[in-house]
Order: structure tokens, then C-alpha cells, then sequence
């Protein structure tokens, strides 16, 4: 039978012919540093041959050599800073959110001059309206106080106005009777006189108003023998005001002012008619003329 059997090379070995004699898929390192996971001899390497050709004529049937770079590696590691940066941080918690710092505004305002100097005018807006409210605020105290000021020096003055009245009423004298004539004047004398005539007369009908002549006390009331009923008024000087012949006795004692009613005109006593007979006795002295005194305080009988 024919023989199939393919000749030995001539410069082989009878051990048989390697076509492609290269290293395994993974013969070199593997991609993390170690061994390939086909470290060892490839699937079609047979035990190594002694009687090898020479290099020389051995290349002539190789595949050319892939020369091993660092690209691999590079590209592993990249992988693994890729994914371990992934990995990171997705295994880091998340940041909590930042909080902002009170003073934060203030440093912005301050890094921008456009809203620095629109906080400058407000801020000096703000102090211009404070200042201007404060200083209403006090003008319109003052002319508060000065508005109370006046008032109440009209009322004092008022007051003083109605005190100095009220003295010029009681120091007033007025006449003890309104409807009335003369009928007798001081130091006169007559028949039925038993000496000059000490007073002044006021010729009224019987029953008509005697008033007290000034501010005083009545210190006596009653019966004086030829003066009739007698009213002794004691002023504030101690001048005695005699009222004689009165037909009653209306205020008996007590103080009295100018104008009030003591009692009325009658005819008891030495007379010759109705009238009011009217003695001044300075400090309750000797008479004087009681017309002549009322001239004094602007009373003209």
C-alpha cells in the first residue's frame, strides 16, 4: 500500500514537523500580573525537540511575534481605577447639603459693589428717616409742652383774674340801700337831737332790704334802746358799721359779704319817721361821716 506518510524534512527529526509552532492564547502573563490560564504548552505543542532546526530556519515557519506592550495592562488598570471609582463612590455616603453660614449674605454684598452700595444708600435712607421721625417725634413734644405752658398760664392768670375779683368784691363797699333818700347828714343838728347828729340817714319805706355794706363778721344783733334794733358789723380793719331802727333782724351773726341782706328798714327807737340810721366807727371809736367814708371807697351816696 501506498504510504501517506509525508517525508521528514531533511534537516528534521524523525519526532515529526511542527507547522506553527507559537506560543498558546495565553501563554505570556495574564492580564492581573500572574500566568495566563494557559500557561502551559499550547493544545498543538508537542515535547520540546532538541534537534530543533536553527532559529534561522525555524522563523521561516513562525508567525510573527506580537511584541507585549503596556497597553494591556494600562487598559486593566484604567478598568479597575474606573470601577474603583465607581465603586467608591457609590460606597460613599452622600455629602449632607451644605448649610448657609449667616454671614454669607453680608460677604456677597460685600464682593459685589453694585448691591454694596445699594446697602450703603438704604442703610443711610433708614438712618435719614429715623433721624427725621425722632426729630418730629420732639417737635411736636415740644410744641406739646408749650401748648400745655400757655394753657396753663391762661389758667393761672385766670385764676389769679378771679382771686384779685373775688378780693375786689369783698373789699368792696356798697350802699345798704337802693331805693332811698337823704334825709340827714353827719354833724347836723336839730330840736329832737340831744346833741350834733352822728350818722347819715337813708329815708325808706318800712320793710325795704338792708344789705351789710362790706365784707364782715355781725358782732352783735338786737334791741339799743333809742337806737331801735341794731346790727353791729365788724369789717376786716375792725371799722364798726352801726344799721339802727330796722323793723327785723334777718342775720343775727356770722360772717356776711358786700350786697347780702341782714334786714329791713323800720322805725323803732327815737324817730320821727322810717329810715335807716348809719354810724362808721373806726376800731369801735367815735363816729365819722359816713358820707365822706363811702366817698373814700368810690360810694357816692
Amino acid at each position: 500500500m501506498a504510504s501517506t506518510h509525508t517525508p521528514a524534512h531533511p534537516s528534521g527529526s524523525s519526532a515529526g514537523t511542527q507547522l506553527l509552532d507559537h506560543p498558546g492564547p495565553s501563554a505570556g502573563p495574564g492580564p492581573f500580573g500572574g500566568p495566563g490560564p494557559f500557561a502551559g504548552p499550547g493544545p498543538f505543542t508537542g515535547p520540546a525537540d532538541e534537534s530543533a532546526p536553527p532559529a534561522a530556519d525555524a522563523n521561516r515557519h513562525r508567525m510573527p511575534r506580537q511584541t507585549r506592550g503596556t497597553a494591556p495592562l494600562l487598559g486593566v488598570t484604567a478598568v479597575a481605577a474606573t470601577l474603583g471609582a465607581t465603586g467608591f463612590a457609590s460606597a460613599t455616603p452622600a455629602a449632607a447639603p451644605a448649610v448657609e453660614a449667616p454671614d454669607e449674605t453680608p460677604v456677597a454684598l460685600a464682593a459685589d459693589p453694585g448691591l454694596a452700595l445699594a446697602a450703603r444708600i438704604q442703610q443711610q435712607a433708614d438712618s435719614q428717616r429715623t433721624a427725621a421721625e425722632e426729630d418730629a417725634r420732639v417737635q411736636a413734644a415740644q410744641e406739646a409742652e408749650a401748648k400745655r405752658a400757655v394753657q396753663l398760664a391762661q389758667q393761672e392768670q385766670a385764676k389769679r383774674a378771679a382771686e384779685a375779683a373775688e378780693k375786689a368784691k369783698l373789699a368792696a363797699i356798697t350802699l345798704p340801700v337802693k331805693d332811698y333818700n337823704l334825709s340827714a347828714h353827719y354833724g347836723q343838728s336839730a330840736r329832737y337831737w340831744a346833741h350834733l347828729h352822728t350818722g347819715l340817714d337813708f329815708a325808706a319805706d318800712t320793710g325795704t332790704a338792708v344789705y351789710a355794706v362790706g365784707q364782715g363778721t355781725i358782732t352783735s344783733a338786737g334791741w339799743a334802746g333809742a337806737y331801735g334794733y341794731r346790727i353791729v358789723e365788724t369789717l376786716p380793719d375792725g371799722t364798726e358799721i352801726w344799721y339802727c331802727h330796722l323793723s327785723s333782724i334777718i342775720k343775727g351773726s356770722g360772717k356776711v359779704v358786700p350786697g347780702q341782706q341782714i334786714g329791713k328798714v323800720g322805725a323803732t327807737g327815737n324817730v320821727t319817721g322810717p329810715h335807716l340810721h348809719v354810724e362808721v366807727r373806726p376800731g369801735g371809736g367815735a363816729p365819722v361821716d359816713p358820707e365822706t367814708w363811702f366817698e373814700q371807697r368810690g360810694v357816692t351816696p
